[in-house]
């Protein structure tokens, strides 16, 4: 019984993160597909270059939202009432796996053709519904940063290593499961992976500007 609800927030997770709303957005806004624009992602940078500001702020919001409500799922499916390797609730373990399992269906969504975006919204959105106060700290640093520099893969990379930092002294002294700090590092290198060639361009400083 446990299994197969493991398997149906994994699914489902993955499912909800697939759902490719810059796509969709860009479709009903301009008429265009966002992936032959700019980076070729469909994420909120993109449908922000591609078709408008407001539009790339219903992606990032409508991104969110899906991850936060995945990972709630997980502990609504699989309950509060199992313990595993002795001390670790179930329903932890299911929200981290439904957060790994969101970002991969944002990152690679099986509705888009698996090309979809960088993961930074949909890891963002499971963070919310994991450790607020670090994602909302680290929210802060990526909006700072990527205003400061008009470089959001630049704010995206220092706002993820913020929330995870946030998560250590969290964990160490607030009692928040070792098991979401985990995951906090798991996702955040995930992401800082898809962004390897925007690090190359920040490096050479060709990286594009957001607006």
């Amino acid at each position: 019984m446990i299994i197969g609800k493991f398997v149906a927030i994994v699914v489902i997770g993955y499912l909800l993160g697939s759902i490719p709303f810059g796509l969709i957005v860009g479709k009903l806004a301009r008429g265009i597909d966002v992936r032959g624009s700019g980076s070729g992602k469909t994420g909120a940078t993109n449908v922000m270059r591609a078709v408008g500001t407001k539009f790339g702020i219903l992606t990032i919001v409508l991104d969110v939202v899906k991850a936060i409500t995945a990972v709630l799922l997980a502990k609504l499916i699989v309950g509060d009432d199992l313990m595993l390797l002795g001390s670790i609730p179930a329903w932890q373990v299911a929200q981290v796996m439904t957060g790994l399992s969101v970002v991969a269906g944002h990152v690679w969504p099986v509705f888009a053709k698996f090309k979809g975006g960088r993961g930074v919204t949909a890891f963002f959105g499971t963070m919310y519904a994991i450790c607020p106060p670090a994602a909302l700290v680290g929210t802060e640093v990526l909006a700072a940063v990527a205003l400061g520099s008009r470089r959001m893969a630049l704010g995206s990379i220092l706002g993820m290593t913020a929330t995870w930092c946030i998560m250590i002294p969290l964990t160490i002294a607030y009692g928040l499961p070792p098991i979401y700090l985990a995951y906090g590092l798991a996702g955040m290198a995930l992401v800082i992976y898809q962004h390897r060639d925007n690090i190359k361009r920040l490096s050479q400083k060709t990286e594009r500007e957001i607006f």
